[in-house]
């Protein structure tokens, strides 16, 4: 009787982040909310993205109206948005968000970055001259889109 040992190893793989019920409430409230702009823009949830500078994946991507195949699918997408969202989750550090926005985003192209913080109800809007602009229960208004958001319907 001939026996063989069959060694099994596990791959491992990097977890997925886990979405939490704030973060996945706002990036549909943000998607449902931007859908206004759809005749302008194309808004695009967890896309990924293989930039110049990096991988990333934005919680929400904007970018000009796009042409779409649909007989040929796109997994990483190499162009960079106009505008990236971010909404920071209760599992991520605030430094990683903005390091990935000015190392990841900006000289790949993105125009505007936003951090949502669900926690303090506010939106952060970065340009990449480097300023940042910070908005809470008021009219959010990002200069290069001229996309308009009330903070208190995102928030509601």
């Amino acid at each position: 009787m001939d026996l063989r040992a069959v060694e099994i190893t596990e791959i491992e793989t990097p977890l997925e982040e886990t979405m939490s019920l704030n973060h996945s409430r706002l990036t549909y409230r943000l998607s449902v909310l931007l859908s206004v702009y759809d005749g302008q823009f194309d808004v695009m949830p967890e896309l990924e993205l293989e930039l110049l500078s990096g991988r990333a994946k934005p919680d929400i991507s904007i970018f000009q109206n796009l042409v779409f195949n649909w007989e040929e699918d796109i997994i990483r997408y190499t162009e960079p948005p106009i505008t990236a969202i971010e909404i920071l989750s209760p599992t991520q550090a605030y430094d990683a968000l903005t390091g990935k926005i000015r190392k990841i985003y900006f000289p790949s192209g993105v125009q505007s970055a936003w951090i949502v913080m669900p926690s303090v109800k506010a939106v952060q809007l970065f340009l990449p001259d480097n300023s940042v602009q910070y908005f809470t229960d008021t009219i959010f208004k990002d200069p290069v889109t001229n996309i308009e958001l009330d903070l208190k319907m995102v928030f509601k």
